[in-house]
């Protein structure tokens, strides 16, 4: 559309296509099983926390609020799905800093792919930001901001099924970036 802003996505995690070891594996926060935080990956402590930065930009004037979804399209192959690593709802500001998904509470934070039977965690301790782990190869990931003309009535711990309905006729504008982490 002729004279339309387009929303912009940028991460100081993203250097030249790629993301930056210590949001995945190659870091030094992860959580186990039992939520206790540990600092070097192994089969116990292998879900990484330390959240990537966004920030977003030329937004349109009426957006409310913010979602973010960062998903694994690469990882139908392994387990027989895309890998959600991280749903964030109700985002009001344009910006999340490094390690936010720990630190944060003015927005709310959906289950990751690490809950039940693909990653054995427990819900609670699923919620929020699961860094990458890609096993077999190179995976690309997608991170996705939408605009909303609203805030979405959902609780911290929501389903991403539950965000993409509660989004229903809400989303003024999208945009995704994609990059890659190494295995």
């Amino acid at each position: 559309m002729k004279g339309k802003m387009i929303m912009k996505i940028t991460s100081s995690a993203i250097v030249n296509g790629i993301i930056q070891d210590k949001y995945g594996k190659r870091g030094q926060e992860f959580k186990n099983k039992q939520g206790e935080m540990k600092q070097q990956f192994d089969e116990d402590a292998c879900m990484p926390v330390r959240s990537i930065p966004i920030k977003i930009e030329e937004a349109p004037n009426n957006t409310v609020s913010y979602c973010i979804f960062i998903e694994d399209k690469d990882a139908i192959p392994v387990c027989g799905f895309s890998w959600i690593h991280w749903s964030v709802a109700n985002l009001t500001r344009n910006v999340i800093e490094e390690n936010e998904s720990v630190v944060a509470k003015d927005f709310i934070q959906g289950v990751n792919s690490w809950y039940g039977a693909a990653g054995g965690f427990d819900r609670e301790i699923a919620i929020g930001y699961g860094g990458m782990t890609p096993p077999d190869k190179p995976h690309k990931y997608h991170i996705s901001v939408y605009a909303l003309d609203t805030t979405l009535e959902l609780q911290n711990g929501f389903f991403v099924n539950e965000l993409f309905t509660a989004m229903e006729g809400h989303v003024i504008d999208v945009e995704t970036v994609s990059a890659t982490y190494f295995n």
